[in-house]
């Protein structure tokens, strides 16, 4: 019943009874209206394990399914982040994923923040759940929906591919550093295969190394190349896959400011990574936003959200 990291705000519940929580959550749903407060001291507080166990136990009790209920008594943006949490995670990633490219148009950010952020291992479960629940590929939904570069790096992503090894090869390391300047920088028009080639297969440590090298080779960072020779969701997936490999709780940090920033709040990114991040890295993407932008997550989440979906997200941040 342990969390999935090691890093999380939420972890696992000591003294846990799903029995007592399955009847907590059944009461919060008797008679008129919700008792929301309860849902959200038991969901938030509790590991995705947990809530499967609680999910079994409430089934068996009542012969009804928790999530389904909760789906008929709760609304809005609350209810969307409670149902989230009651997944496991490669299921959220899945689900969300289906919902990004549902109807018209479909939302990019979605597709970017989840295929350049997880590992293989990850990938290949959100694979593999896909394939079951909506009863086509991944990468055939994402074909469809997407087109040019921009799918080509996604398919790649959708491989699980990725070196996970720790080598460094140095003298390959300046050979793709020079190879993605000869791609971009230096000449005209820019030979986007080249970008995929290195930044979507090989390793975090050589990728750190490569980007070392880029800078010396070049005089700028990577990041400011692919703002320069890119635009689009192709600038967007390269730039999330350089942060990623750079610093992933930054990343996040970053993709939870911008989600709040100005006019109007983008909730599906807020509660994407608040839901998917909170047992694994929500403290260090904490400290991160604290460190970027002089101010808690806590505070930003605090002024831009209200009601028991503000008082949810709040509890998943964690404190100050």
């Amino acid at each position: 019943m342990a969390a999935i990291g090691k890093r999380g705000t939420v972890t696992e519940a000591a003294g846990f009874d799903p029995e007592a929580d399955a009847q907590r959550l059944r009461g919060a749903m008797k008679g008129t209206g919700t008792d929301e407060a309860a849902v959200t001291e038991v969901l938030s507080h509790r590991t995705v394990a947990q809530r499967q166990r609680i999910k079994e136990v409430f089934k068996q009790a009542v012969g009804k399914d928790l999530a389904d209920e909760l789906s008929s008594e709760l609304s809005g943006n609350f209810r969307s982040v409670v149902l989230g949490l009651l997944m496991l995670a490669p299921v959220y990633d899945a689900y969300e994923l289906k919902y990004a490219m549902k109807g018209a148009g479909t939302e990019e950010a979605a597709l970017i923040d989840i295929l350049a952020s997880r590992s293989n291992a990850e990938i290949k479960t959100i694979n593999a759940f896909y394939k079951k629940e909506y009863g086509k590929s991944l990468e055939d939904a994402v074909c469809g929906d997407t087109s040019g570069m921009f799918q080509r790096v996604l398919v790649s992503l959708l491989t699980a591919g990725r070196d996970e090894s720790d080598n460094v090869d140095n003298a390959q390391a300046v050979l793709d550093a020079k190879e993605i300047y000869e791609a971009g920088e230096a000449r005209w028009g820019t030979d986007e295969v080249k970008f995929l080639t290195v930044l979507c297969v090989r390793n975090q440590k050589h990728l750190l190394t490569v980007f070392e090298e880029y800078k010396k080779i070049s005089g700028r960072e990577i990041e400011d190349s692919i703002k320069r020779e890119m635009s689009g969701c192709l600038e967007d997936v390269f730039l999330a896959i350089v942060k990623c490999i750079r610093n992933k709780p930054a990343f996040f940090a970053e993709r939870l400011y911008k989600s709040m920033k100005g006019l109007g709040t983008t909730d599906s990114v807020l509660m994407r990574i608040m839901v998917a991040r909170a047992e694994i890295d929500m403290l260090d993407i904490k400290a991160e936003f604290l460190k970027l932008y002089g101010k808690t997550l806590h505070s930003f989440i605090k002024g831009d959200t209200s009601g028991d979906y503000r008082k949810i997200l709040l509890e998943l941040c964690g404190g100050e």
